[in-house]
């Protein structure tokens, strides 16, 4: 059965369960699997190529006919004319993140979106509150990609989001099944992002490569990277991210910092060369086994989450 609550309501989805907006990862292909099966599937625009994200929200049209949303990355798209872009596609759901909450979200609502913004501190929910957001994706320093360089973990900043606001939020960091989503729910969210695990959904166009370093994960095998510099990240552990982190550590490195020692991305993304970029990913991949549909992934989800609440409700309630 469908979950009802203010997520669904305002996203008109089945589940409240989110797919992550990954650069040149979040396009037609995952996100159609993703609103296909109930959930929302978000495109990217971190990949700044705005013409090929175009013709993905095109394809969306003719692989779904459900919800799906567009995310403006700020950090990484420059174009001043981007909200009237995501407006001219003819969206209704938005999230903002890596920038200030107040530059978009006017316009945004003002053309009858719905916007959320991500937020990784307390202080930064509070702004995208005064700026007029409908909710809140507040993201733990366990996930992946582009981070807080003072990481805040989902057991401590989603509660403390909680207890502060009254619009629903979107847990990000850390989820990965019914039991992570059911954890995610008790401390005060309506919704969840998957960022990780989509990236290792049979529908995800990453290489191969990819996929089996994320099965093949300890808890252990990310590492926080740019931490005195900003963004930082979380990345799976390689012989790239290892020595960058080192030379950091030691003082002794000479190179660029982490972001501009990016490398090829298309190379590790699609060309499965994992020593020639950054493979950002979450702990989370500590506790991914194997390559899953999407449909799979959203239905054991949705399952186990309300076995979980059951359980629990039966046993302490």
């Amino acid at each position: 059965m469908p979950i009802r609550n203010r997520i669904t309501y305002m996203l008109g989805v089945e589940y409240p369960i989110v797919q992550a907006p990954m650069g040149w990862i979040a396009r037609a292909q995952l996100a159609s699997a993703v609103s296909n099966a109930g959930g929302m599937g978000i495109i990217e625009t971190s990949s700044g190529q705005l013409d090929e994200i175009k013709g993905e929200i095109a394809k969306m049209r003719d692989l779904t006919a459900k919800p799906f949303g567009v995310n403006i990355a700020q950090a990484f798209v420059r174009d001043p004319g981007i909200a009237n872009f995501v407006i001219d596609q003819g969206v209704k759901f938005v999230t903002t993140s890596a920038g200030d909450p107040t530059k978009y979200c006017g316009p945004l609502k003002a053309a009858g979106l719905t916007v959320f913004h991500v937020v990784p501190t307390l202080k930064a929910a509070l702004k995208a509150i005064e700026a007029g957001v409908d909710g809140l994706v507040v993201e733990g320093g366990e996930g992946g990609g582009f981070k807080n360089p003072q990481p805040v973990m989902t057991m401590v900043l989603l509660p403390l989001v909680a207890e502060k606001v009254n619009v629903p939020i979107i847990a990000a960091g850390g989820i990965t099944c019914g039991r992570t989503m059911a954890a995610a729910f008790a401390l005060g969210a309506e919704g969840v992002q998957m960022g990780t695990r989509m990236v290792s959904a049979a529908e995800s166009p990453v290489h191969m490569n990819w996929k089996q370093a994320i099965i093949d994960a300890d808890e252990t095998d990310t590492l926080f990277l740019n931490q005195f510099g900003k963004p930082a990240l979380r990345a799976l552990r390689t012989r790239r991210t290892e020595k960058l982190e080192r030379d950091v550590l030691q003082n002794d490195y000479a190179g660029p910092p982490p972001m501009a020692a990016f490398g090829n991305a298309l190379d590790l993304y699609f060309g499965g060369d994992m020593e020639a970029s950054i493979a950002l990913s979450g702990q989370v991949a500590g506790r991914i086994d194997s390559v899953k549909p999407v449909a799979e992934i959203i239905a054991e989800t949705v399952r186990e989450f309300e076995e979980t609440v059951r359980a629990m409700g039966k046993r302490y309630g």
